[in-house]
Order: structure tokens, then sequence, then C-alpha cells
């Protein structure tokens, strides 16, 4: 089975100016899911995208890129308030629990980022035991899902052992998020048995169809998904 396509109106961490135009040029592909980050858009327009994305028939992905305590919890309950139905990003601190929920109070599901996360365009640094023991313990705290940034990690020679471990030993989904830009690695994705991954800038920067459209190249990473499926 194929991973989740999650695709981001994003480029370079920050959502573009005219999501909702972009939005409307593909809201009739099969996609799995549609998000964005808290940061480029106006809170008005940030709430009329989410909207445009409920009536389409969609789920949506707010990832909010902060790593500090007091910068978090602000994006978080914007996400609960705007009724997104997942929140992807943040440092995990105990105290967004008083926000996003858990158990019977979860008012959104939670996929907080694996590791240690710095700069923009992020970072993922950690050790492989180290990040797979974290998503251990956060899954036993409520943590409904994971954004592992696998295509940053510091440690490039890593990279596959990395998502082999926390696929193996994570019991909760993984989404592989960022720069997946290649046919190599949408294929590697594939392959990783993730359950979900981002594409955002790679659409914009057409890497899956140079020649075509931001819908072209949406749709070609859909039509090769389909086909994979196939198989």
């Amino acid at each position: 089975m194929v991973p989740k396509l999650i695709l981001m109106f994003t480029l370079n961490d920050m959502t573009v100016p005219d999501a909702l135009d972009y939005f409307e040029q593909v809201k009739d592909l099969p996609v799995d899911f549609f998000g964005f980050k808290e940061l480029g858009l106006s809170p008005e327009k940030m709430q009329e995208l989410n909207n445009r994305i409920h009536k389409a028939g969609f789920k949506s992905f707010l990832e909010v890129v902060e790593y500090d305590e007091d910068k978090i919890l602000g994006p978080a309950q914007q996400a609960v308030d705007m009724g997104f139905d997942y929140l992807m990003g943040t440092v995990y601190y105990p105290s967004i629990w008083d926000i996003v929920g858990r158990g019977s109070k979860k008012k959104i599901n939670y996929f907080p980022f694996l590791g240690k996360i710095y700069d923009r365009p992020s970072i993922l640094d950690g050790s492989i035991e180290e990040i797979v023991a974290e998503g251990k313990k956060l899954v036993e705290e409520g943590a409904d899902g994971f954004d592992l940034l696998l295509y940053r990690y510091k440690y490039a020679d890593r990279i596959d052992a990395l998502i082999k471990e926390c696929v193996k030993d994570i019991n909760a989904p993984i989404v592989s998020a960022g720069s997946i830009n290649s046919y190599e690695r949408l294929q590697a994705t594939i392959d990783q048995g993730v359950w979900g991954f981002t594409i955002g800038g790679a659409f914009f920067e057409k890497k899956f169809a140079p020649n075509g459209t931001y819908r072209d190249n949406v749709k070609a990473v859909v039509d090769y998904l389909k086909e994979a499926d196939k198989k």
C-alpha cells in the first residue's frame, strides 16, 4: 500500500501567498490531504483555505515550524480554533496537551517533530537511538503520529537506517516531511513503508514535470502513486 500524499502549499517552509488559487487548481485531484504552514497567510486567509479544503471533502494539516514553547502554543491553539484535522510539527512540550487534548478529550490529531530540530528550513539532528526512544515515549504520552524530517537529517549516510528503525519500532504513523523532490526519493518513500509524506516546494519548482504547470506536477505524483499501488 502506497503512503498518503499530504500536499503542502509551502515553499521554503512558508505558505505561499496565493495558496488559495493553487488549491483551486488541484482540488479535483485524488490527493489524500492538503496542508500548509502557520506563516505566510493572514489568519483570515488561513481560515478560508481550511474551510475550502473541508468543503471539497478533504482533511487538513497545519504544520508549525517553531521550537520554543512560548512560540508553539499560540499556533497550536490557532490550529484547534480554526478546525484543522491535524497539527503537525512543533517541538514537543507537555503543555501542548492543554491545547490539543488527548484520549477522550482530544481536539485535534497531533504529529510532533521527532528528533532535535533547528533552523528554518529545518534540520534534523540526534542519534537514531535517541529519535526512536523519543517516538516510543511520545506514543505513550498520547501522540497520534510523527513529523520526521527524513531528508533533512544531518547525517545523510544514515537516512535509510533512521527510517527503517522508526517504521519498525515506533507504533504510530510516520510522515516523511520535506525535500522529497525527485522520482528517486518518491520511490524510496514508497519502499520505506511510511504512513504518509509531504510535498510542497517541489511542486512549485516543477521537479516532477519540468515543462508542465503546477497542476501537471501534482498530477504526475498522483499518477505515479496510482501505478505504484497496482504493483
